[in-house]
């Protein structure tokens, strides 16, 4: 069994077929069917479930993609390591929208100064669906909320977020759900790490809210609270960048809801150079943050 054997069963899982595999490899289809034939035969198991034209995976197929990832990526990480440890080529990060937002446009100016030869490609998504990719192998490694499973994946604590109740500025003191006005709750959908702290919230209380409005941004969130639309649970450092934010009001939540860690993923064995760049950035990033804030100052950015 070889690597590229794997790594065309692999092509062939994520595009979600033989055809686009092809165009991916850019090789015949027949060739691919072949190699695919070949894997099965020297391991005595079908991959695929095949009907008609469509392709899905056996439970022997499934357990294999496990190992394939392993494998793939400890060999890219062998070649990192051996050949250049410096950082170059395409990096696919993933983020929550508010890190990006607000967290990241700092830090990625100074990776791109710093590494000009990688090819940085900056994904959103939520703590459930940004995971779940960096397993598939389609990003590198993730920004996501915590809580997440320790066994497939790296990872490091790199900003610890501060959220709070954010409602319309005349709203009463809010302590629980039952001082809401109105019960309603403006969140992302289900996924958001913020929206498993509401979920939280609420269930501590041992209320539920009357009515959840989803929405895709926190600008149209924090838009729709500052008209008393409703109410949300948002980390505090976006209302940093939020220019009407004299028609809001910021509550506290419980302690033991009010942390909330964010951290950066990767597949085990998949460590890169890139990786440890970002890491580096980061961490300088955000120890001249807290430097600046206890003197009170701005950032100077250098032309």
């Amino acid at each position: 069994m070889e690597l590229s054997d794997l790594n065309i069963f692999r092509t062939v899982v994520q595009a979600g077929g033989i055809t686009r595999a092809a165009e991916r490899l850019h090789r015949v289809q027949s060739n691919i069917t072949t190699r695919v034939r070949q894997l099965e035969q020297e391991l005595g198991v079908d991959l695929f479930i095949r009907q008609g034209k469509r392709m899905h995976l056996s439970p022997a197929g499934k357990l294999l993609l496990n190992y394939a990832d392993q494998l793939l990526d400890l060999a890219r990480e062998a070649r990192d390591a051996v050949h250049d440890a410096k950082p170059r080529g395409l990096f696919r990060l993933g983020s929550m929208e508010s890190t990006a937002a607000i967290r990241l446009p700092g830090a990625l100016n100074e990776y791109h100064h710093r590494y000009p030869e990688v090819t940085l490609e900056l994904h959103t998504g939520n703590t459930r669906e940004l995971p779940a990719k960096v397993l598939r192998g389609e990003l590198d490694a993730a920004l996501v909320g915590e809580p997440i499973a320790d066994a497939p994946f790296e990872k490091i604590t790199v900003f610890e977020e501060e959220l709070a109740i954010i409602a319309a500025a005349r709203h009463p003191p809010i302590r629980s759900p039952r001082d809401l006005q109105p019960q309603t709750m403006l969140a992302f959908e289900t996924g958001c790490h913020y929206r498993l702290r509401l979920e939280q919230w609420f269930a501590q209380s041992g209320e539920m809210p009357e009515r959840i409005i989803e929405m895709t941004s926190w600008h149209a969130i924090l838009g729709c609270t500052a008209a008393g639309m409703g109410v949300a649970i948002l980390p505090k450092m976006v209302l940093t960048t939020f220019p009407d934010r004299k028609f809001l009001s910021v509550h506290p939540l419980p302690r033991n809801l009010s942390k909330a860690p964010t951290v950066l993923i990767w597949r085990k064995g998949a460590h890169s150079p890139k990786v440890n760049a970002l890491l580096e950035v980061l961490k300088a990033d955000r120890g001249e943050a807290r430097s600046l804030h206890k003197r009170g100052g701005k950032r100077r950015h250098d032309a």
